[in-house]
């Protein structure tokens, strides 16, 4: 052949009597291994961008091909692993077929000398038939008729699955996958509460508010928080007994401006209900022995030690507002709401029906008052400072007073002192029972502290 020779004339000149059986035998089994391709390819689009409703069509279906289809959406692992091991497979022989049929269109020169343009056009061809008849048309059509193929590729597909060498593969892809995502995780990089901690204390930049560097540090500790660290504690709840009447409730309610209430039985260990005041709406004009408590919704117990970040997606999940505290001993400790945990992100929430009490008095730049029942989160946020000594060796208190006892190993009288890290506490007011009133004076660092 000369090499001066035209390509049409290359392609044009066939002699019959080189093709054969075997030429036409391959040519058919290469057209049904394109449209089979073709299948494969776009099932993968079709399986795996069905909307929920066209989900929800399969899985109610009651024909054969939708109970197929539902069997392999449930392991969607599988199913990539099947579609795309088969795929490669068709490609391949769909590679091989073409380059034998291309040898009889285009022989390779005699000599054996590399013939570089015909490389280029088998390549090329064999690259662009794959692209064009076995993946690009193939998903346009699946994406716009999904449930269709679905219904069509769903018994082939678990043919391929459950045969070999299709299954073999199927497991060995699948479980490898899995060790590798395994070991991955074990090398991921824990990233401490400190650091985090670190990196935003780095990063704080002169156009940034105290406020919104207050919402990324709350963010930050967000998930080291317990539910009693932020609960209203039994002696500041506002509950009433499952026995009072419709008036006496009303009065409760009025006098509190509470939205919802907790209702106990004899004691506040007893919880048996939450009372929703809505609830109350449409009754406002009963009369004095309305059996009120059939309104009673059925309460939500946490127990203590809860992270607020989980309690945070259970009252989302369960679309609650409050819960109540119970300890280790199944008593009830307090009360949790929905705003006391947003309020550790974003700061203080308060409506027309809060109290604005002062909680604490400032004396001077570095004395404060506070209630003993103060919790200590409210008291790092008022001094500014460091928790974590505090959070150390607080032990089980969480509040001023607690803390003070538990440290001390007494209840502090009046006037007794106790320092802790760079803070003096001075009992300024307490009984028998409990710390009432401490003051705290913020006592500046020695230069021996420092160092």
């Amino acid at each position: 052949m000369d090499d001066t020779e035209p390509l049409s004339f290359i392609l044009l000149n066939i002699s019959p009597d080189s093709i054969g059986t075997g030429f036409w035998v391959s040519l058919v089994i290469l057209v049904i291994l394109l449209f089979l391709s073709a299948l494969i390819s776009g099932s993968e689009v079709a399986f795996f961008s069905l909307s929920p409703e066209e989900s929800e069509e399969i899985q109610s279906g009651s024909d054969d091909s939708s109970n197929v289809a539902w069997e392999l959406l449930k392991n969607p692992k599988d199913l990539l692993a099947t579609i795309l091991i088969t795929n490669n497979f068709v490609n391949v022989g769909i590679v091989i077929l073409a380059s034998y049929l291309f040898s009889f269109i285009y022989p390779e020169t005699p000599d054996g000398s590399i013939d570089y343009l015909r490389s280029a056009i088998e390549i090329g061809g064999i690259t662009f038939t794959i692209l064009l008849i076995g993946e690009v048309i193939p998903k346009i059509y699946a994406n716009r008729n999904s449930l269709r193929l679905v219904s069509i590729m769903a018994k082939p597909l678990k043919v391929f699955g459950n045969i070999p060498p299709f299954s073999w593969l199927r497991r060995f892809l699948v479980g490898g996958t899995e060790i590798i995502l395994k070991y991955a995780r074990k090398k991921q990089i824990d990233v401490s509460t400190d650091d985090l901690e670190n990196a935003i204390a780095l990063t704080r930049e002169k156009d940034t508010s105290n406020e919104e560097q207050r919402i990324l540090e709350g963010i930050v500790n967000f998930g080291n928080t317990d539910v009693r660290q932020i609960m209203r504690s039994r002696v500041d709840t506002v509950a009433v007994d499952v026995e009072i009447s419709y008036n006496e409730l009303l009065a409760v309610i009025l006098d509190s401006g509470y939205s919802r209430i907790p209702v106990y039985k004899e004691t506040f260990d007893e919880v048996v209900g939450i009372m929703f005041v809505k609830d109350l709406l449409a009754h406002l004009n009963e009369k004095e022995d309305f059996q009120w408590n059939k309104l009673v919704r059925p309460p939500f117990f946490v127990p203590e030690n809860k992270k607020i970040d989980d309690l945070l997606k259970e009252f989302q999940e369960l679309k609650m507002h409050m819960a109540v505290v119970v300890d280790e001993y199944g008593g009830a400790s307090g009360v949790v709401t929905l705003e006391d945990v947003l309020e550790e992100i974003v700061g203080e929430i308060t409506d027309e029906f809060d109290d604005d009490d002062i909680v604490y008095t400032k004396v001077d730049q570095n004395t404060f008052v506070f209630e003993g029942k103060t919790p200590l989160v409210d008291m790092y946020k008022v001094l500014d400072v460091d928790n974590k000594a505090f959070e150390y060796a607080k032990g089980e208190s969480d509040s001023i007073g607690g803390f003070l006892v538990e440290q001390a190993g007494k209840i502090l009288r009046n006037n007794e002192s106790f320092i802790f890290e760079n803070l003096k506490f001075i009992v300024e007011s307490s009984d028998k029972k409990r710390i009432k009133l401490v003051k705290v004076i913020i006592q500046k660092k020695s230069k021996d502290d420092e160092d």
